[in-house]
């Protein structure tokens, strides 16, 4: 089964009343572990897949194979990654369909979004750094004095990287992870959620269909005190690139500082969106409508704190409300808006908020559990929900809720606003709504976070850096940050006679 065409036709199109089993990718080899654990599906709450349950040995296991690999991997010509990257691009994007009908069983967002998001965004991935490696130039310089002598760079790759990805984008945040670290040299053991592995097992039978050597690509399946702690543990993991909660990038930022590693942490959110009178509100709220709830709200870069001025506040919540009826809930495979919350935990995390917005008096205008019938009866479901009269201290301003419930706070003057939004503890991102220019300007400028959009959402330029600051993470990813990142760079100094 070493190509993606059967891999896919096993998980989607063989007898839907049987349990299937994925197994972990090392050494070039599917490899079977000794335990397993089950995977639900979010729309049924039924089991559909068993999962491995890796430990600290089969973390060895694919760590030596890396290892091996590198010495053999990182000599290899730039021209040779890109080829093969592109390889995995053409294969996945060949797929596409069966790629996001699968993404969309496994984590429980509706199907018409792994297609036009997530599977894209994949192909995409690999293919921009399968084609920014070759453009990639390092800075030189002669020097008269004290010497005459020829200086540059050189980025070397680090080693073997440890990719950790999240349940909420499976298959495209890992590939933004496996494109950049392959893509300068680095052999990888990637750990991608325990709740959403199977786009990522098919992925790595695109590997095998293209040709990537043995030990190159590794991948084990787990939780993470049993695979994803070894993984950072190992001390021939010189490298750990994490996207997930900041409770768990905090510990993985003090396991790998006494190793000296180098650590990229991508972490929470509570992104604030900031809406001032000027907009034309007919324009800006379906936008607005979509950054608060799509994917379930389940995207690191939602918004979840809308603040928006005085003078508009009633009509804003009015159209506001107005979008989110217009938001369908229910069977992913019907192509509803929203689909399922990733897991019963997290489902039950989600509409505790709604409780404590009951508790604290809060407003809900719009929103709560819906009743969904048939099929997926028992599945993990919540309307796009709009909270007001919340209290500034109130968890549902401070904590990352990361589902389709949002706060909306009116606001007065420009310092209260920037204030506000910059009193949590997150710094993910933020969005500003102006026509006035120097609003924009302003209130961008004065914002503690890794990327401001101004009029939009969610528009992303690979070239340009992305992270967050204070618990929303550590480092960039991107083009020029990326390859910084998964590369050590070392001056050669050449004496000229």
């Amino acid at each position: 089964m070493e190509n993606v065409s059967c891999a896919l036709d096993f998980l989607l199109h063989e007898p839907t009343d049987q349990t299937r089993t994925i197994s972990n990718f090392i050494n070039g080899k599917f490899v079977e572990t000794t335990q397993n654990l089950e995977s639900v599906n979010p729309a049924t709450g039924e089991a559909w897949l068993k999962i491995p349950r890796s430990n600290a040995n089969d973390v060895d296991r694919a760590v030596t194979a890396a290892h091996h690999a590198f010495a053999e991997w990182s000599s290899t010509s730039v021209q040779h990654r890109s080829r093969l990257l592109n390889k995995v691009a053409d294969l996945v994007e060949k797929h596409l369909d069966d790629f996001a009908r699968l993404e969309s069983k496994d984590q429980g967002k509706p199907i018409y979004l792994a297609k036009a998001i997530d599977i894209p965004r994949c192909v995409h991935n690999f293919r921009f750094f399968a084609t920014a490696i070759l453009h990639h130039t390092n800075p030189s310089i002669i020097q008269k004095e004290p010497v005459e002598a020829v200086n540059y760079v050189k980025n070397d790759p680090v080693g073997v990287a440890g990719l950790i990805s999240p349940w909420n984008l499976p298959l495209y945040l890992l590939s933004f992870k496996l494109a950049p670290a392959l893509a300068c040299g680095n052999t990888v053991v990637c750990k991608p959620s325990e709740i959403t592995s199977a786009t990522a097992w098919v992925l790595m039978h695109a590997f095998v269909e293209a040709g990537f050597p043995a030990g190159v690509v590794n991948m084990v399946i787990g939780t993470g005190p049993e695979a994803g702690e070894p993984l950072v543990n190992d001390p021939r993991v010189p490298l750990i690139s994490f996207t997930g909660s900041t409770v768990v990038g905090k510990k993985i930022a003090a396991l790998a500082a006494p190793l000296n590693k180098k650590v990229s942490l991508e972490m929470g959110g509570k992104n604030a969106c900031i809406v001032f009178p000027s907009v034309d509100l007919d324009e800006v709220v379906p936008t607005i409508t979509r950054s608060c709830f799509i994917n379930q709200g389940e995207i690191c870069l939602c918004s979840s704190r809308l603040y928006v001025h005085r003078e508009i506040f009633d009509d804003f919540c009015t159209k506001l409300v107005e979008k989110a009826h217009e938001m369908t809930v229910g069977d992913p495979e019907e192509n509803k808006t929203l689909g399922a919350l990733v897991s019963d935990i997290h489902y039950k995390k989600v509409t505790s908020y709604i409780d404590i917005a009951k508790d604290e008096n809060c407003t809900i205008l719009c929103g709560g559990v819906p009743e969904i019938e048939g099929k997926c009866s028992n599945g993990y479901f919540v309307s796009p929900t709009v909270v007001v009269d919340v209290k500034e201290e109130s968890r549902l301003l401070n904590e990352e809720i990361f589902g389709p419930i949002v706060c909306v706070v009116p606001f007065d003057t420009r310092d209260e606003v920037i204030e506000k939004a910059n009193s949590v503890p997150y710094g993910l991102s933020a969005s500003v709504w102006s026509k006035n220019v120097d609003e924009v300007h302003s209130v961008a400028g004065a914002l503690r976070v890794g990327t401001v959009w101004c009029n939009c959402w969610l528009v992303r330029e690979l070239n340009m850096p992305f992270g967050g600051t204070k618990d929303s993470g550590l480092g960039r990813e991107g083009a020029a940050d990326s390859i910084h990142f998964f590369t050590e760079q070392k001056t050669i100094c050449v004496k000229i006679n």
